[in-house]
């Protein structure tokens, strides 16, 4: 099968690429791919420039503003498919990697620590969202026994006693925290931190995402 596979690519790169079948019709194709791949380099490579990171957490400024260019916007999508919205009404943050750049796993138990005041400035809401991540995933919910796929400031979190607040994300329930776990699989996943109408701070870049942090004995 890879023979034939060799064999098919050799003859369609001949067709189109070799100067002695080089005919109008294959020259369009040839500009058609080149400049395809074109798009593609450049896209992820703006996507990269745009990117703001810290504490292991992506986000792009200023996306979604009239007359900011294609390539913004292309780089925005490359970081976070769907509606841009302009930063106004929702700004977003992801990552796959604790704190100390390792890749998030349902092996490991994290938690994510806003300090006293540190909560996600906004005029809506904030919410933490989690999806699977890596070879073969899909990018969706994670399937938990609570049916708990987000948690924010509309979803009962308890504050620690001098006003911070942790998110314990974990495949296994923390005892004692339920309230405040976000339920993660087995294996790798991905967070989505979002600010709908975000405050000054956000807007400003002042406001920084704390990271994510790995406990290193489990509860």
């Amino acid at each position: 099968m890879t023979l034939i596979g060799v064999v098919c690519g050799y003859v369609v790169i001949h067709w189109l690429f070799f100067a002695d079948a080089l005919t109008l019709r294959n020259a369009l194709i040839q500009g058609v791919l080149v400049g395809f791949g074109l798009a593609l380099v450049t896209i992820e490579i703006f996507a990269r420039i745009k990117a703001t990171r810290t504490n292991g957490w992506i986000t792009v400024f200023g996306a979604g503003v009239p007359g900011n260019g294609m390539l913004t916007r292309a780089a925005h999508t490359r970081l976070f498919p769907g509606p841009i919205n302009v930063p106004q009404e929702a700004m977003y943050w992801r990552t796959n990697v604790d704190g100390a750049g390792h890749t998030l796993s349902g092996e490991h138990d994290y938690i994510l620590h806003f300090p006293p005041g540190g909560l996600p400035p906004n005029d809506a809401f904030w919410s933490l969202t989690m999806a699977d991540y890596g070879s073969g995933a899909k990018e969706r919910f994670v399937a938990n026994p609570l049916s708990r796929y987000i948690v924010g400031n509309r979803s009962g979190l308890v504050p620690n006693a001098d006003g911070s607040v942790d998110i314990y994300i974990q495949n296994a329930a923390p005892t004692g925290h339920e309230s405040n776990w976000l339920p993660a699989p087995k294996g790798p996943f991905r967070l989505w931190l979002r600010a709908y109408m975000p405050g000054a701070a956000i807007l400003n870049g002042e406001y920084t995402v704390p990271p994510v942090i790995e406990v290193k004995l489990r509860r």
